[in-house]
């Protein structure tokens, strides 16, 4: 709306302009007898002035209308002898620059241009003819081939070709102009809703990520604990120091959540890279498993092939999946439930796979374990297959591929 109302201010601006120099010009056209005594009055030229800066002054919303009253008072005013010449064809101009430069109709924009252009030269060519056929006393002479007469109307010829040849390309300039601004203004306004998407959907990634770590350190340690302290509750009676041993489990179970809940509150608060290593990897599966075993499910890890190394990221996602798995089982598979632990080098990548036996699984959840370990795998370019087991019991596989000898790496897989 600004932009609008400065606008308009313009177009008054000089349409006060054109008016006063309408009637300046005619004045001093009218004391130099442009005209002799052919010349209109005054008052002719006051209406003349009046008619153009009118026009001029809504020219941005009627630019069709505009050009064609410019061009038809201009045509009236040198047929009656109205003693400007000037003012009027600055004016017929503007109107003439105007159609091209903002009219949203381009076809009619170029009909209006050409109706005007073709008017007007059938008018010179008509005038040209009338008085090369009536010749006044005081004309040019018509003597030769090329006389000083020919020689005036090629010149007439040339000033208005130039005249309204300009004034199109002009036109058609400040339109393709325009158009390359709004384009450009578009493209801006898409960018900054594309910025504005983008910081959306990072913030919904990183509490994605938070809410994937909270879950893996806070369930995992939660679970062990409540496992721990029903132990030590069902032995305090009969087995003191057997009680006292598992509560002091439970005590160390408590630091380790602490000690991870720490780290990643650090990794969350650091300016730097958000993915620093972590402190779990491949290397802490064989702690893992003696931590289940200890908490009433018996598992077994077992290395196969070669191991090679793999990058910190791709080891706590899959450290994550495979802690997940076993604490889904001690809480789901049952008693006298077991757990199996196997982690795959070979040339196609790098795999954990953990089963167990227990209680038959007729329907697999959605809980968040399940979707976390599907995010993790995705962030490091890999899949998991999570499903029950025919005779009992469950399976979560975590695979993670190579490509050209290294292992895939995308999106953030967290610490």
């Amino acid at each position: 709306m600004r932009v609008e109302t400065r606008l308009q201010r313009q177009d008054i601006a000089l349409a006060a302009a054109i008016g006063i120099g309408t009637i300046i010009s005619a004045a001093l056209g009218m004391v130099a007898g442009i005209y002799g005594g052919q010349q209109a009055p005054m008052w002719a030229a006051v209406v003349y002035a009046v008619v153009l800066a009118a026009a001029i002054a809504v020219r941005r919303r009627r630019p069709g209308t505009v050009a064609v009253i410019t061009a038809t008072s201009y045509f009236a005013a040198v047929t009656w002898h109205v003693p400007e010449l000037y003012a009027g064809n600055i004016a017929m101009f503007i109107g003439f620059y105007t159609v091209g430069a903002i009219s949203s109709d381009r076809r009619r924009a170029f009909w209006v241009r050409a109706g005007i252009t073709l008017g007007m030269f059938v008018w010179l060519l008509t005038v040209t003819f009338i008085e090369s056929t009536h010749p006044a006393d005081d004309s040019l002479s018509r003597a030769g081939a090329f006389s000083p007469f020919v020689a005036y109307a090629l010149l007439n010829i040339l000033v208005n070709a130039l005249y309204f040849g300009g004034a199109y390309l002009f036109g058609e300039r400040a339109w393709a102009a325009a158009r390359q601004r709004r384009a450009l203004e578009e493209r801006t306004a898409e960018l900054e809703r594309e910025r504005e998407r983008t910081a959306a959907q990072a913030v919904a990634l990183e509490r994605v990520r938070i809410a994937r770590e909270l879950h893996d350190v806070v369930a995992h340690h939660v679970s062990l604990m409540g496992v721990q302290a029903g132990a030590a509750r069902a032995v305090m009676d009969k087995d003191r120091d057997a009680a006292s041993r598992t509560l002091g489990q439970v005590e160390g179970s408590a630091r380790d959540a602490l000690r991870e809940l720490r780290q990643l509150l650090e990794t969350l608060r650091s300016d730097g890279d958000a993915d620093a290593p972590s402190t779990v990897g491949l290397a802490g599966l064989a702690d893992l498993v003696a931590e289940s075993a200890s908490a009433g499910l018996p598992a077994t890890l077992t290395v196969i092939g070669e191991p090679h190394p793999v990058p910190d990221t791709v080891q706590v996602s899959l450290y994550r999946i495979a802690q997940e798995a076993l604490t889904n089982a001690r809480r789901h598979a049952g008693r006298d439930a077991t757990a199996d632990l196997r982690l795959r080098y070979d040339d196609a990548g790098i795999e954990v796979e953990i089963t167990n036996t227990g209680r038959r699984v007729t329907r697999v959840g959605r809980g968040l374990g399940l979707v976390g370990m599907r995010e993790r795998a995705l962030a490091v370019g890999g899949t998991v297959e999570a499903r029950p087991r025919e005779r009992g019991g469950f399976l979560v596989r975590a695979t993670v591929p190579l490509v050209s000898g290294e292992l895939v790496m995308t999106g953030d897989a967290g610490a």
